[in-house]
């Protein structure tokens, strides 16, 4: 069982036994097929002591030739780039974890290198997540480096993660030959710049890449010039499904350039333009957009202003054409789905 195995290896290695990570390894132990371990140090269900670094070192051994767990999520704990060192030898052996969640640790660049290169022999990571953890630019670009190598990673999440204009350059350009990468998001980097150099490499890229499903580009500075040019992009890509702009400079002239992609038969199912200022023309230009039959939208997403009653009357007219649009509340991306398969 893994809590005996863990028992067993906080004694050999000499670190104290965490009963938070003993009570979710009992419960994983329950189940008789593949297994996620939840060691989640925001779980307000249980009595949770977040790991630090030597409890990953605890239980990565424990699970180093382990081929039933898929997935371990580790967000909000204290794993600092010591912790990211065990995590990398953990995925050089294990032949089985499927998904990483390591949102809200304080892993920097160090840890990040460290990660990355353990991904250059792993064959079977699909989905790694690094959200809120501040690599930098430099620990970054390692990520781009790893994904010229390795064709296995599906779901790659460096949002917040400080990033700036040389590693989403990076990024953009690796994402031209791998072939492999499914969904990648690069929300809130850290921009100085207003040429807007950032938007117009993942515009080329859309161009040659025709495997990306999923691009989340929030909180860059995007302004009406740079989604014209990722429009001219998305008139020839045949692969996005969904592209997330929240957190924009997008106004009303954005919005009528998605118009004019959804009118021409995009495979955009889902659009999130929350938190931009297309205002009420701008709603009107994508719900003209949305009734049409070759329009494939399934959900889309704009947080209105209370005086903006207009673009809730217009927006609904969208439910004609087998999908829902949204305005108010921000909903989560599964609450969409719902949303949309209701139609």
């Amino acid at each position: 069982m893994l809590e005996d195995l863990y028992y067993k290896i906080c004694a050999e290695v000499q670190v104290p036994i965490n009963v938070y990570v003993m009570q979710v390894l009992e419960d994983a132990g329950k189940n008789t097929g593949d297994a996620v371990i939840k060691l989640t140090g925001n779980d307000r269900l249980k009595e949770v002591k977040r790991l630090n670094d030597n409890d990953l070192l605890a239980v990565s051994k424990i699970l180093n030739d382990n081929e039933s767990v898929k997935g371990l999520d580790l967000r909000y704990n204290d794993i600092t780039d010591q912790g990211a060192r065990h995590l990398a030898g953990l995925l050089q052996d294990n032949v089985a974890i499927q998904s990483l969640n390591l949102m809200c640790n304080n892993i920097e660049a160090e840890g990040a290198e460290h990660i990355a290169k353990s991904l250059h022999l792993n064959k079977t990571l699909k989905s790694l997540r690094l959200t809120g953890n501040k690599i930098g630019n430099k620990g970054a670009m390692h990520f781009a480096s790893m994904l010229q190598i390795n064709n296995n990673l599906e779901e790659l999440d460096c949002s917040d993660c400080d990033l700036d204009t040389q590693s989403l350059i990076a990024f953009s350009i690796v994402l031209n030959s791998n072939k492999h990468i499914r969904v990648i998001n690069l929300s809130r980097p850290l921009l100085y710049s207003h040429q807007e150099e950032t938007t117009i490499h993942m515009a080329r890229m859309l161009v040659v890449n025709q495997t990306l499903r999923e691009l989340h580009l929030g909180k860059h500075e995007m302004t009406d010039t740079g989604v014209e040019r990722l429009c001219e992009a998305l008139h020839s890509n045949k692969s996005l499904r969904y592209l997330d702009l929240r957190c924009n400079k997008i106004t009303r002239d954005g919005a009528k350039f998605l118009a004019e992609v959804l009118k021409q038969g995009s495979p955009l199912e889902i659009l999130d333009l929350s938190a931009n200022r297309i205002e009420d023309d701008g709603a009107i230009h994508l719900s003209e957009a949305i009734v049409l039959p070759r329009c494939k939208l399934k959900a889309y997403y704009y947080r209105g202003h209370e005086d903006q009653q207009l673009s809730i009357s217009y927006l609904h007219l969208g439910q004609q054409a087998g999908g829902v649009c949204v305005c108010g509340i921000h909903q989560t991306h599964e609450e969409w789905q719902v949303a949309g398969d209701a139609h």
